[in-house]
């Protein structure tokens, strides 16, 4: 069992510019619908330049949040998959399909240590989440409130994939990855020294930005099922590998669209 059968060889370059432009179409709706939110979220004022000030503050706080999310939802999601592979990779070896020394060793190292492999990978997926965060989106209107709730938000997003996984069943067992999540999440809402009111803000602040995880899963749920429709992603390297696929591309289309800084551009002539 090797990695390139988790590729697509007919997913070619010209297919994937056209999945691209997809996955930055969806973004753009996406930030359509942001902008949309915003001219009701921001009351009326006495003066136009205040509410102008009001709205382009306001949007571009949830357009920050919004890619915050995406960001950590695939930072999570790696973890994910990579539990994935290697829980495939090691059926494999039991089957016989896989021999030699190494093939071995990885059989007693995921029997011996795997709830420590699991644990390494939750760290470097936090990992990635900084250098995602830090080099390659830099994010500067998001407070560390607001980038705490929007983490635990991401993680919602995640665990509710995996459970629509689980639905749909892709001969793949998500329940390890989701405990582990669950786990993570009650640890960061019930805490030993927390208070009710830190409990409570806690949950009004990820309540208050469900829209943004509603927003999140309707793009990449529909971008993810045209890949699939399309032929781009296939169903037998699981169904969580083409997730992790088309949130690479929704990456690469918030990459370019924030430092081309077009809504810069464009929407405060819309405002």
């Amino acid at each position: 069992m090797t990695l390139d059968a988790y590729f697509n060889p007919d997913f070619t370059w010209p297919k994937k510019l056209i999945y691209l432009l997809l996955a930055f179409l969806f973004l753009l709706f996406s930030i359509l619908m942001i902008f949309a939110s915003t001219q009701i979220l921001v009351p009326r004022m006495s003066s136009r330049q205040e509410r102008k000030e009001a709205l382009t503050e306001k949007f571009y706080l949830l357009v920050q949040l919004f890619y915050e999310m995406i960001i950590s939802a695939t930072s999570v999601m790696t973890f994910a998959c990579s539990y994935v592979i290697l829980n495939h990779i090691y059926t494999l070896i039991l089957r016989g399909e896989g021999s030699g020394i190494y093939a071995q060793y990885f059989l007693k190292a995921w029997e011996g240590a795997g709830d420590f492999i699991l644990l390494l990978l939750i760290c470097l997926s936090c990992v990635i989440n900084t250098i995602l965060d830090h080099l390659i989106v830099p994010l500067k209107k998001i407070s560390k409130e607001e980038m705490a709730s929007v983490r635990m938000l991401a993680m919602f997003y995640v665990i509710i994939t995996l459970v629509c996984l689980n639905v749909i069943g892709d001969e793949s067992e998500y329940s390890p990855v989701m405990m582990y999540y669950l786990g993570l999440m009650i640890g960061r809402f019930v805490y030993f020294d927390a208070s009710f009111a830190d409990f409570a803000n806690a949950i009004k602040n990820t309540v208050m930005k469900l829209p943004l995880l509603i927003l999140g899963l309707l793009a990449t749920g529909l971008l993810c099922y045209l890949g699939f429709y399309l032929g781009y992603l296939l169903e037998r390297n699981y169904y969580i590998v083409g997730l992790i696929y088309t949130h690479l591309f929704f990456l690469v289309a918030i990459f370019i669209l924030h430092h081309t800084k077009i809504l810069q551009k464009i929407f405060p002539k819309i405002l």
